[in-house]
């Protein structure tokens, strides 16, 4: 019998080569025309792996959402459930929220920056009207379900299958053979993601190769203080998220930690936390988190928990009022919180939401927004942390509300790793 190597092991590779191929190019393509066209050559793997992703996101979400809210058997515990995953999820977004404006109030990074700053009248074009709190509460209930699955709209789907799976539990017997309908609908996606899971460690490398084409390695040197510090503020939130696990979970912490590292670095990696979902869900279940909760609480983690990206919004929010010399007070940065605790809410089914979340936080209390085109060009490597962080947040908030639940029993055996080892190896 052929002995298999973690799929882990692939990504660390496939990042570290991505990175050499990615310098490679950048020196042997001077010409950044001809550097964005190989460039685009190479994402197409990654573009690949991310639609891939997002076919089998919608039915997945809605499946497995579905099934978990009819097992909970009535409204009762769907809302008891429902209030701890909601208690958890903002009392870690402020958490995060709280983090950022702390970091980028000691760190400074937006002070003698060394770079160009646009002009005050340039234009970022994000459109942010989309992100006042009416826009949001109408954007909650989809017109059509099926617009909502054909537009991966994660919020509409979250809402619509809450809705469906409480009117199944409340019909209880008559509803059975369409869950279990559902259910293997479910399980077919999941294996379904198993396949799509292989191709993971390319999709990986195409995509920090890419990057690096264009960008360089030098973009990384100039941005140094910002990213650094953003990323010094991130290892602070694991920490505290890990230790707020540790409160309730205890010593099998560190063993959640494990079992996540392999969806934490595809989502690093791609940047996108969508492409460490279905893994996430596997491996949470493999840990003891009753199938049950994670169908429950990893939609709405992902609709109202992206710790990562909020820490971003206040980060990034005030590093550019730090650049232009806006001074806030203490009063306006907290205002600036709550309604980012409010606005971040809305971002899982918007394109570059953070950057939308900012452009609107940066309108609202006069800030420059010409100031967003100062952090777009690193915008892709600091997406690579925040999502890795949204994944390891909603993992720690699904075990901690099975723990509450006493729905979180012993690990299971461990799963054969399918990635074959090369011929020859």
């Amino acid at each position: 019998m052929k002995k298999s190597r973690p799929l882990t092991l692939y990504i660390l590779f496939a990042m570290i080569l991505g990175i050499i191929v990615g310098y490679a190019c950048n020196k042997a393509l001077p010409d950044k025309q001809a550097a964005a066209s190989v460039s685009g050559y190479i994402s197409l793997v990654t573009d690949l792996f991310l639609r891939l992703i997002k076919m089998i996101i919608a039915p997945l979400v809605f499946s497995t959402l579905v099934v978990g809210i009819a097992h909970m058997g009535d409204s009762k515990t769907v809302g008891r459930i429902g209030v701890k995953t909601m208690g958890w999820f903002i009392t870690a977004s402020l958490m995060s929220l709280t983090l950022g404006l702390i970091m980028v109030t000691i760190l400074r990074p937006g002070d003698n920056i060394g770079l160009p700053l646009p002009d005050i009248t340039a234009s970022s074009n994000l459109k942010t009207a989309s992100f006042s709190i009416k826009e949001f509460v109408t954007h909650l209930v989809p017109t059509s379900i099926f617009a909502a699955l054909a537009g991966n709209e994660m919020l509409q789907i979250v809402v619509f299958a809450i809705f469906f799976g409480l009117g199944a539990a409340a019909l209880g017997e008559l509803t059975k053979p369409m869950i279990l309908l559902i259910d293997q609908v479910a399980l077919v996606m999941l294996k379904v993601t198993g396949n799509v899971m292989k191709m993971a460690p390319l999709a990986v490398f195409a995509a920090l190769a890419s990057t690096i084409t264009t960008q360089g390695i030098g973009i990384l040197v100039t941005y140094a203080k910002f990213m650094g510090g953003f990323y010094l503020s991130l290892i602070l939130l694991w920490g505290l998220l890990i230790l707020a696990g540790y409160i309730f979970l205890g010593p099998r912490t560190t063993r959640l930690v494990s079992f996540i590292r392999e969806p934490f670095l595809l989502a690093f990696s791609t940047a996108s936390s969508e492409a460490a979902y279905p893994k996430l869900l596997s491996q949470l279940e493999r840990f003891g988190v009753s199938s049950r909760i994670t169908s429950f609480v990893l939609p709405m983690g992902y609709s109202f928990n992206l710790d990562g990206s909020m820490m971003y919004c206040t980060f990034a929010s005030l590093f550019i009022a730090q650049a232009y010399g806006v001074h806030l007070s203490l009063g306006t940065k907290i205002a600036m919180l709550l309604l980012l605790m409010v606005t971040s809410k809305g971002m899982a089914g918007v394109p570059r939401a953070s950057l939308v979340v900012i452009a609107a936080m940066l309108s609202t209390f006069n800030i420059p927004e010409a100031g967003l085109l100062l952090i777009m060009g690193v915008d892709q490597f600091l997406d690579m942390g925040r999502s890795a962080t949204n994944a390891v947040g909603n993992s720690i908030a699904a075990a901690v509300v099975a723990k509450w639940e006493g729905e979180l029993s012993a690990e299971l055996e461990p799963e054969p790793e399918t990635t074959p080892v090369p011929a020859g190896a």
